[in-house]
């Protein structure tokens, strides 16, 4: 845990006034001094910025020398409604004495000069950004790292925050290869790009529709990297022709078709990831608010990712609007439960809840990621953790702001009094939900759990029925087998007589019947374990 996690003491000068609070620390001390000046929404003021970290394990006094970064940054109020909050979270830019970026590895991170300090004034567990990273980092994808820190801006102690590294292309950052304003023709032309939904679009807007609602809502994107400044007319041309590809054959009527559905443009692994992500945490602002995807050159797989996941501060039972703090429901349905909310969720979502191969991917993934990354051995040990790292730090953050028991906007009833009582509520939570995913996700495909209480070795189902073009063979099964089957006409004539292997689980076979006379057809079938049936077929 603490190779995710150095908890940090981040203190502004004004040793004085600090002591009170904090003279020594088992946790790196960071301070800033910004001469005078007030911290604006925007943009940067220069401040310094000195960090005494003498080693995991090792105390660190304020009188201890600058031993890990001793230097100016730029640093501005981040963050949109959390901006009302008295515990500000900040933009950080490492920069030389002339303002220019400088680029270090803190704290054993890959070397950058922007990072990002998250006040988690309404998450009074401290830890629901670092769970979601967490997460998404075991699955196999960047996100951001995380050090939870003190803060005193000032001379005034600020409490507990996290610095986080921020979504950003790079080297140990979102792995999409560099763009060049001179990149605008074949494969150059084609990545590397990151994109986001959010409430201030300063690119584009879908050409499809929100579903489940009206008023003209309408889903907008953002240039990431390339930035709006830097992005040129050819490659905003290019990276919008290509998600508006992606929507349309999301809303064709072949969506589900693996060469020319929605699976020809994005990747289906990272939208699942991404989507288990937010439905475990029940993210109100997920799919639709800070939502972050990246495409890379065509040479390099060149479909849409979803992700890196980014701000879960309302996530994990924390929003008591638009059903964000219930166990049940899929947040992904937001558009239902809050229609009159302009940000609304894309219709992708709804319409991979509709795609069978979709939901049986899903299934696998999450009974793989429950037996690893996700078991409930490995989210009690992160949540442990947290608790452990940031005990001491903690008493003086909750003296600073006394919000525990306290209604901080939003947080759902009932409200914890203590700090045990909000870890306890947020693990009774996680499991409620957890298990509730678990019996929702639809139980089909080769990760089906036969029912324990069958008896028979295997069951069997034919749709359509009537027959139209082509039918699909059902099959679920206890044991690996194979199967013979054989359908026949009224008059005897065979007009199938076909071997089928079984896996455990579900199995789909997919017969063209367009040759098939009009009529009634007796389709029997015998698996190797003994077992045997007959279904009666229509086609008018």
């Amino acid at each position: 845990m603490k190779r995710f996690c150095i908890l940090l003491a981040l203190l502004v000068t004004g040793i004085a006034a600090t002591a009170q609070v904090l003279t020594s620390s088992n946790l790196p001390v960071i301070r800033i001094n910004t001469n005078g000046q007030s911290i604006p929404d925007e943009p940067k003021i220069m401040a310094d910025m000195g960090i005494i970290y003498n080693g995991e394990g090792v105390r660190n006094n304020l009188t201890d020398p600058f031993n890990h970064y001793n230097g100016k940054i730029g640093i501005e109020v981040r963050g949109q409604s959390s901006q009302m909050f008295p515990m500000k979270s900040y933009s950080i830019e490492l920069w030389d004495n002339a303002g220019n970026s400088l680029d270090k590895p803190l704290f054993g991170l890959p070397k950058e000069s922007d990072w990002v300090l998250y006040a988690p004034y309404t998450d009074k567990t401290l830890m629901r950004n670092f769970l979601a990273y967490t997460f998404s980092r075991g699955m196999g994808h960047w996100a951001a790292n995380c050090r939870f820190v003190e803060v005193v801006i000032n001379d005034d102690y600020k409490g507990i925050y996290v610095l986080m590294e921020k979504v950003k292309r790079g080297s140990g950052r979102v792995p999409v290869t560099k763009i060049a304003s001179t990149d605008i023709s074949g494969d150059a032309l084609t990545g590397g790009y990151i994109f986001s939904i959010d409430k201030e679009a300063d690119g584009w807007f879908s050409e499809v529709a929100p579903p489940t609602t009206g008023g003209g809502k309408r889903i907008q994107y953002s240039y990431i990297y390339p930035k709006l400044s830097a992005i040129v007319p050819a490659q905003q041309q290019y990276l919008k022709s290509y998600v508006d590809s992606f929507e349309a054959a999301v809303k064709s009527k072949d969506f589900q078709d693996k060469t020319t559905g929605w699976r020809k443009y994005a990747d289906e692994l990272s939208f699942i990831d991404f989507m288990l992500i937010n439905e475990v945490s029940r993210n109100v602002d997920g799919y639709r608010i800070s939502t972050y995807m990246y495409k890379d050159r065509q040479s390099k797989g060149g479909k849409i990712n979803a992700g890196p996941v980014w701000d879960y501060d309302l996530a994990f039972r924390n929003a008591n609007y638009c059903n964000g703090s219930d166990v049940g429901g899929w947040a992904y349905q937001f558009n239902q439960n809050c229609p009159d909310d302009y940000f609304q969720v894309p219709l992708w979502w709804y319409q991979f809840a509709k795609d069978s191969a979709y939901q049986s991917n899903l299934r696998c993934r999450w009974k793989q990621l429950r037996q690893g990354s996700m078991s409930d051995s490995r989210i009690n040990t992160l949540i442990d953790s947290v608790v452990s790292l940031t005990a001491e730090a903690r008493q003086r953050h909750f003296q600073r702001w006394p919000v525990l028991g306290q209604y901080i906007w939003p947080n759902p009833q009932p409200i914890p009094t203590t700090y045990d009582g909000e870890i306890n509520a947020l693990r009774a939570w996680l499991d409620a939900r957890i298990s509730w995913i678990s019996n929702a996700i639809p139980n089909g495909g080769p990760c089906y759990d036969y029912p324990a209480t069958e008896k028979a070795a295997v069951l069997a189902s034919v749709y359509p029925n009537p027959v139209s073009s082509s039918i699909t063979l059902d099959f679920k099964t206890r044991i690996a087998q194979r199967i013979n089957v054989r359908v026949v006409d009224a008059a005897g004539r065979t007009l199938l007589n076909q071997a089928y292997p079984l896996q455990y689980g579900e199995n789909y076979f997919q017969v063209q019947t367009n040759q098939w006379p009009a009529g009634i057809f007796i389709l029997t079938y015998q698996a190797e374990s003994g077992e045997k049936g007959t279904l009666k077929l229509l086609r008018q």
